[in-house]
């Protein structure tokens, strides 16, 4: 074959990619936008409800008996939930039909009751889901049917937390770390754009931070930056221990999904009560901006990670990221505290210090980070992710997670 010749069929090959992905990233981010818009809605809806009306706590114990009963109604099996969705990515796993519908109901029965869980995992099965049905409606081959996935769930979380970039290589690198999906870029990219706008107009407003004092950057401030990624790497392989270890204490002990949920429910009012307020349940977007603001309790981080460990190992639904951002912003704000060091500050890198080390998706962590604080600390954000994904190890969130290479060393793993 002639030069000439195979320019033109390599051409050829990238305009019919890109005709293609576009239109099916276009829609795949409508319906994804539209899904997470009103999936983000239901869930603000939930929250303000369970804050104004105190007695839905007591509701908690049946909510997640109709969970349970609804997942097992449909024949699903138990706590796969985001793990199938990346299995779907990355083997030949199907994402069957009822797993958006499931995980819209369930996930806003735990935010209305008061489970301590957050929306973006949930919104990654949702995504999944549509970006799924889309491949079968236009008939992707297998390996398509990949990337719609992809496309799918980044369009939803895109349109569920406001930061486009972040969620467009969250995706791609989430399902096996090292091996980045670059044919998954454009849909990705495209579908997460669509999705965040469609949500802006509809009064879904992104999730933005300010951080109230960036100190000038340099040596000793560095120096701490670093221990506080040591310290957030520890944390984060603690939490993972303690999400995992926490479903399979209720798997050991209580065999019968309804009397897990049942003994959960019966846990968190003891919690709730001897805490003395409420401010752990839900997603604790409010203990969030505390930390931002530079003052929370010590041990708040402790007590939001035994709360979402007692809420989804139990079989509750909906997410553990912003529970986890949750946990990085009151360490971080507590070490900026002891340390006489810009709490707020030290707030943000303890979000996206957790981030990566429960994800191991350091790209997507600090394209997050940019999103969510600007720019102006970027030597800190970029330090602290770097020094928290490199000692966290090969904990994780997911289970289905694999790991390409290695963390450690240029190899395979």
């Amino acid at each position: 074959m002639k030069y000439q010749d195979i320019l033109k069929s390599r051409v050829g090959a990238g305009v019919i990619y890109f005709v293609k992905w576009t239109l099916i990233s276009c829609l795949t981010g409508i319906l994804g936008g539209a899904a997470g818009s009103v999936f983000g809605h239901g869930i603000r809806l939930a929250a303000r409800a369970f804050q104004a009306y105190g007695w839905l706590l007591l509701m908690f114990p049946l909510a997640g008996v109709l969970i349970v009963w609804m997942y097992r109604a449909a024949h699903q099996e138990e706590n796969r939930g985001t793990n199938m969705v990346l299995l779907a990515i990355s083997s030949d796993e199907r994402i069957t039909l009822a797993t958006a519908p499931l995980i819209f109901a369930s996930t806003i029965l735990t935010h209305l009751t008061g489970g301590s869980a957050g929306r973006e995992g949930a919104a990654l099965q949702l995504g999944g889901s549509i970006g799924s049905l889309v491949g079968r409606l236009v008939r992707l081959d297998e390996k398509d049917k990949k990337i719609g996935v992809i496309c799918g769930m980044s369009g939803c979380f895109g349109a569920l937390f406001g930061t486009p970039l972040a969620a467009a290589v969250f995706c791609m690198e989430v399902a096996n770390v090292g091996a980045f999906y670059y044919a998954a870029l454009i849909p990705s990219v495209f579908s997460s754009f669509i999705g965040a706008g469609i949500a802006g107009r509809v009064g879904l407003a992104a999730e933005r931070f300010v951080i109230q004092e960036i100190p000038a950057f340099g040596v000793g401030p560095a120096v701490i930056i670093v221990i506080l990624g040591i310290l957030c790497a520890v944390v984060s392989v603690g939490f993972c221990l303690l999400l995992h270890g926490g479903e399979h204490l209720y798997k050991k002990y209580i065999e019968n999904p309804y009397f897990r949920v049942l003994a959960a429910g019966g846990i968190l009012w003891f919690l709730t009560l001897a805490v003395g307020t409420r401010v752990y349940n839900g997603s604790s977007m409010e203990l969030i901006e505390e930390a931002m603001e530079g003052h929370v309790r010590y041990e708040a981080f402790l007590i939001k990670a035994v709360f979402t460990a007692v809420t989804l190992g139990a079989g509750y639904k909906g997410g553990e990221i912003v529970p986890t951002l949750c946990v990085g912003a009151t360490f971080g704000c507590m070490i900026g505290t002891l340390f006489g060091f810009s709490p707020s500050l030290c707030a943000a890198c303890g979000m996206v210090a957790l981030f990566v080390g429960v994800t191991n998706c350091p790209l997507a962590s600090m394209l997050i980070a940019f999103e969510m604080f600007g720019f102006d600390a970027m030597p800190y954000l970029v330090i602290v992710v770097t020094v928290s994904f490199g000692l966290s190890g090969y904990y994780g969130l997911y289970g289905s997670q694999k790991f390409a290479f290695s963390k450690l060393r240029m190899e395979r793993r």
